[in-house]
């Protein structure tokens, strides 16, 4: 049979048990007060690149690549369809206005020039033998005319002589009749041999002034291409520099081919290639600052290509210096062009933190803790971005890549 247990067990084994669920309840407490500071991420300041805001001018910009290029660049075209002889100068010469730069085959167009001359001296005997033929005919009409006239005065004579006979009835009605009859025929025939004369007049002249038409059409071509025949022995008519010519004895060429380049190399532009994403931000006049190793250049946007090639687009720079030294052919160059400024804003220095503006998570330094606060971000330049809200002067901020603390509320530094 059992007997009960002593009171004085029981209330120590209750006591033991208090205390172990006391002690893991401490254990407890204790974990979930130390444990967030145990196991919270921290960073070295090594690791971690941090600015002060301050005061300062932005100037929001747009990097480019940039291609110096002469500013005026001549194009040599071929006149007329003809076989290249003998190249006369090479890439890299440099050139006086007159200078021989490619010899052409231009036989064709010399026959072509003698063919025009040729048509335009018969047109010219066509005219004078079309001008005699009408002084011979008006000769001709006016010696008829001239006979008619006097044959048209003696009939009249003889009539007015039939009527006085014909008065005191020496003549008889018919004899006067034929004597009127004679006399209106030859009215009628000398006024046919003036309109013949008139018509022939007009007829010649209208003959004429279309064989003159003909002819100043062959002038016209006639002197185009003598003008061609003379510019086909390609010379340069500026001074400057040959950038490129046909390398190839030879070879046929077609009217309007190129066959040389001539660059004026005392003024140069830029040629800047941007992502058409900034199209609508770029407009002619926006400031441009074209950096050369380690110089710098102003400028200003000239103009804007309107085509879009690979997603990019042209915009065309226009230097305030376009003699500089430090310009030469075919240079790569960085173009900022400069989009916005404000002289005197709430700054920071640019960093991987800045992807854009709006609102954004930044970390700032508060002792050994860097705080996350959302920052709203405005305009950039290549160093600077501007703190609309968020940030004040003095405030110290990490500028490096923070987005693996992004979900973060704080990380310790030390």
């Amino acid at each position: 049979m059992d007997r009960p247990i002593d009171i004085t067990i029981r209330r120590a084994r209750q006591w033991r048990r208090a205390l172990t669920i006391a002690g893991a309840i401490a254990l407890v407490s204790a974990a979930l007060l130390w444990l967030p500071a145990l196991v919270s991420p921290t960073l070295s300041r090594a690791r971690i690149r941090t600015a002060v805001v301050d005061i300062g001018p932005v100037e929001a910009t747009i990097t480019a690549s940039g291609l110096v290029v002469p500013e005026v660049e001549q194009a040599i075209v071929s006149p007329v369809d003809a076989r290249v002889l003998r190249i006369l100068a090479r890439p890299g010469a440099e050139l006086k206005p007159g200078a021989p730069l490619v010899e052409l085959d231009v036989s064709e167009s010399r026959l072509a020039v003698e063919k025009l001359a040729q048509d335009l001296a018969i047109k010219e005997n066509q005219q004078a033998q079309t001008r005699l033929t009408l002084e011979k005919q008006l000769i001709e009409i006016n010696g008829q005319a001239d006979v008619k006239g006097l044959q048209l005065e003696s009939l009249r004579s003889q009539l007015e002589r039939d009527r006085q006979l014909s008065s005191q009835g020496l003549l008889s009605q018919e004899q006067l009749k034929k004597s009127e009859l004679a006399v209106s025929q030859a009215a009628i025939e000398l006024k046919g041999l003036e309109s013949s004369r008139d018509n022939a007049r007009v007829a010649t002249r209208t003959e004429l002034e279309g064989l003159a038409l003909e002819m100043a059409k062959l002038r016209k071509e006639e002197t185009e291409a003598r003008r061609q025949l003379d510019l086909a022995s390609a010379r340069a008519d500026r001074s400057g520099v040959l950038t490129w010519a046909l390398d190839q004895e030879g070879v046929q060429v077609r009217k309007g081919d190129v066959l040389a380049r001539i660059a004026d190399l005392s003024s140069f532009r830029v040629d800047a290639t941007v992502s058409d994403v900034h199209a609508r931000r770029l407009t002619p006049g926006l400031p441009v600052i074209v950096t050369v190793n380690d110089d710098r250049l102003e400028g200003s946007v000239g103009s804007v290509l309107p085509t879009v090639q690979n997603g990019a687009i042209t915009v065309n720079v226009r230097l305030a210096d376009r003699s500089s030294r430090l310009l030469r052919p075919n240079l790569r160059v960085d173009v900022q062009i400069v989009t916005a400024r404000k002289p005197k804003t709430v700054r920071i220095k640019r960093g991987p933190f800045a992807t854009g503006e709006g609102t954004q998570q930044v970390f700032v330094i508060q002792g050994d803790r860097a705080v996350r606060r959302p920052v709203q971000l405005g305009i950039s330049s290549v160093d600077a971005v501007e703190i609309v809200q968020g940030l004040a002067p003095g405030d110290e901020a990490i500028i490096s890549d923070m987005t693996d603390y992004a979900r973060l509320r704080e990380v310790r530094i030390r």
